[in-house]
């Protein structure tokens, strides 16, 4: 095979070591001559993959006991009703509104209850992070997206919301940095950017809220009942809880998120500044709130980034185009990109610039 560089915002690159060990493995997990597609939830060979999962993630998260962790399914997109409707229940709640994501979870919230939004940064194309929160005094819960895909724009740190849980949309960039996880009441996650395949979603969620939370509703919208059952209320999407596994011994084999933090560092600023320092390429999102997950830029015309992205393309350089909603190039550098990868696409830009300046 050719070499091929993965800048897709999702789903995302894995690594490589993940894949080839559960492509060794796929036939015959465990020696059972079988594999993990096909062997039963409730079997002890898969009840050992989750609740290892379960355990990397607080080891790597430090997430305290009074915290549930949850393998769902639906993804982010599912989780932005089930949140008001498990904790709302027609109450208020206060929403940050950074983005496309952000403005999908506030549209579902307003079923179930009223939405005030605190702060909000559409009056610059959600280039920004807003830093001033007008909250509510009554408000259930307190939510945020911690990264734009589309926007590139990223929470470097997370308001004070006093005694207010702070829920947090962090699908695309969980496990990209050490977090302080009782600053949050609830963290949601799509695995496909950072954990996994798509098809499971984690959620971090206080025990407080899962015991106030509404009583009435169907089984698998219930954090209480999944809380409950352990995640194995119904089939769990088996095999992406098996690959996050893998993904979460592989985190730890490079030493933790000390060191997955600060090579996502090293690679942001590989490529920021060939960004800063070029006279074809133009940074978005305003350079305090830039992701270190989502690179985006620009370059002076439509044509020309039609032209940089076919190019890339065939230099063996896939998903640079930007999100259809706003277009231009976008990086996606998530923690299995290698520096190698960062390195070669800067090598690129620079070879185009030359050419195309």
């Amino acid at each position: 095979m050719s070499k091929t560089y993965n800048f897709y915002a999702g789903p995302a690159i894995l690594p490589q070591d993940v894949m080839k060990k559960a492509q060794n493995e796929l036939l015959d997990f465990n020696h059972m001559g079988l594999s993990i597609m096909e062997i039963s939830h409730r079997s002890k060979e898969f009840t050992e993959v989750i609740e290892t999962a379960e355990t990397k993630l607080r080891d790597l998260l430090n997430i305290p006991e009074d915290y549930s962790v949850l393998f769902l399914q639906g993804g982010a997109s599912t989780q932005f009703a089930m949140i008001p409707m498990n904790l709302l229940q027609g109450g208020t709640a206060d929403y940050i509104n950074t983005g496309a994501w952000a403005k999908k979870a506030i549209k579902e919230a307003k079923l179930f209850g009223n939405v005030h939004i605190a702060a909000s940064s559409e009056d610059r194309e959600f280039s920004y992070i807003p830093d001033r929160f007008q909250f509510s005094t009554d408000a259930a819960y307190v939510h945020l997206t911690s990264n734009e895909t589309i926007g590139g724009i990223q929470f470097q740190t997370f308001p004070d919301t006093g005694d207010v849980p702070l829920v947090v949309d962090m699908s695309s960039d969980i496990l990209s940095r050490r977090l302080d996880i009782t600053r949050f009441g609830l963290i949601y996650a799509g695995a496909q950017k950072n954990m996994g395949p798509a098809g499971v979603t984690l959620v971090i969620i206080h025990r407080d809220l899962i015991e106030a939370s509404a009583d009435n509703l169907t089984s698998m919208l219930s954090y209480r009942l999944h809380a409950e059952k352990k995640s194995l209320y119904n089939t769990p999407p088996c095999f992406a809880i098996y690959i996050v596994k893998l993904v979460l011994e592989w985190i730890e084999g490079l030493g933790g998120l000390a060191a997955v933090e600060a090579f996502n560092n090293e690679k942001a600023a590989m490529l920021y500044d060939t960004i800063d320092h070029s006279r074809l390429y133009r940074g978005t999102a305003a350079e305090a709130d830039r992701s270190k997950m989502n690179v985006t830029f620009r370059l002076s015309s439509e044509d020309l980034e039609a032209k940089f992205i076919a190019e890339a393309k065939q230099a063996g350089f896939v998903g640079l185009k930007g999100h259809r909603s706003v277009g231009g190039c976008r990086a996606s550098i998530y923690n299995a990109m290698p520096l190698e990868g960062v390195k070669a696409l800067v090598e690129f830009m620079r070879a185009f610039e030359k050419d195309n300046a």
